[in-house]
Parts: structure tokens; sequence; C-alpha cells
């Protein structure tokens, strides 16, 4: 099992979002929210995101460590 990677910034997690099919929906304040079909998740647009909040977009975009460090 992977580790997550550690102080990613936003847009790197939204370029490799956007490689599986997720599209910017809309931008809410400092939030991007990105669908695709069903699936539904948001990134806080900050300096870096942590490891908590970044294995929580990984569980709403339905992928595991491994299939995200490969899109990054």
């Amino acid at each position: 099992m992977s580790k997550l990677p550690r102080d990613l910034k936003p847009n790197k997690i939204i370029k490799a979002l956007e490689k599986t099919g997720f599209v910017i929906d809309h931008v809410s304040g400092g939030h991007y929210i990105l669908i695709k079909g069903n699936l539904r998740t948001t990134v806080p647009y900050h300096k870096t995101v942590k490891t908590g909040t970044l294995k929580s977009i990984l569980n709403q975009a339905g992928l595991t460590i491994e299939e995200f460090t490969k899109l990054l």
C-alpha cells in the first residue's frame, strides 16, 4: 500500500482528476467542485492540501492511492 503524497498543490490534484474524466462544474469561494457522471468531489483551493483532505477527495472520486499517484 502506497503512502499518500504530501503537500500537493490544488492545481495538481485538479489536473490529475481531469485526466480521469472529471470536469470543473463550478467554483464556490475557494473550492472547486468537480463532477464525473454521478460522482462529485470538492477540492479546496488553498496553498497545499493536507493528507486527510486528499484521502477524502480520493474516496469521493472512487480512486485508490496507487491510481492517483500514477496520474501525478
